[in-house]
Parts: C-alpha cells; structure tokens; sequence
C-alpha cells in the first residue's frame, strides 16, 4: 500500500510534472501556499537543471519549498535563518542517496539523445519518483520543526 505522498507524487508524474515541479507543488499545496508561480518556478530545476547534468530537480523543488518557510523576503533578515534548514536538508539526503546530483543519481545523461532514450528504455522515472518522494518527505520533516 502507498502512502498519500507517494500517491500524490505519482498522480503529479502521470499529469506531465515533473521532480522539481512535484516536490514544491506538494508541499505548497499541503500547507496552503498559493501561488501562480508554483510551480512554474521550479520547472527548470527539473532533469538535472534543465539537463544540464546538474543538481536533482528533486533537490531543488524541495529547497525551494523549505525556503517558502525559512526564506527570506527582505534582504536585513539574515541569512541563517535559511541556511541551515537547507543544508540538513542537503546533508540528509546526501546521506541517503550518496549525491545531489542528477547524473550521478541516474546514472543517465539527459543531455543526449542516448541518456534520454535509456532514461525511457529502462524507466529510470520510477527512480525520479522515488527521489522525488523522498524529497518530499525530508523537506516536510524540516518544515514541520518550524
């Protein structure tokens, strides 16, 4: 049986969404942040910033979603209200998945036509999911120490 974030998750993917997008979408949404901007925002985050071998779409969804929290939206607050939060999110999922990166998470390049087509081949979105609800989970395990 899944749980309801794994089944929200998994309705975003099957709707066109992707990591980033899912990750802050969800978490918006479950704590009642409205926006037009989410989570249109976070669509370049996704596929390794825009395939660019990058940081995990998840990662960043979910740092953009703790920011909604622990953010900043005058620049006299100080930075480590925001920073810490972030990097035990980091350092967390570090811990878990061994990279914040996308290419080393995948093992797939998704700048190329190759790394693209083996992403569909071998249905490496279901390891995208996984990321992305783990993601999910850490973020709202640190927001929720607020």
């Amino acid at each position: 049986m899944t749980d309801a974030i794994t089944q929200k998750i998994d309705q975003f993917f099957a709707e066109g969404y992707r990591c980033a997008e899912s990750v802050l979408l969800y978490i918006a949404q479950s704590k009642n942040v409205r926006s037009d901007l989410i989570p249109r925002i976070a669509t370049g985050f996704c596929a390794g910033i825009s395939r660019t071998r990058g940081t995990c779409g998840a990662v960043a969804g979910a740092i953009m979603a703790i920011n909604l929290f622990y953010g900043r939206s005058n620049p006299s607050v100080p930075l480590d209200q925001s920073y810490p939060p972030v990097q035990k999110f980091v350092r967390t999922f570090e811990e878990k998945f061994g990279s914040t990166n996308c290419l080393q998470l995948i093992h797939c390049d998704l700048a190329t036509e190759e790394g693209r087509q083996k992403f569909l081949d071998e249905n490496v979105i279901a390891t995208c999911k996984n990321f992305t609800v783990e993601a999910t989970r850490l973020a709202l395990a640190i927001i929720d120490e607020k």
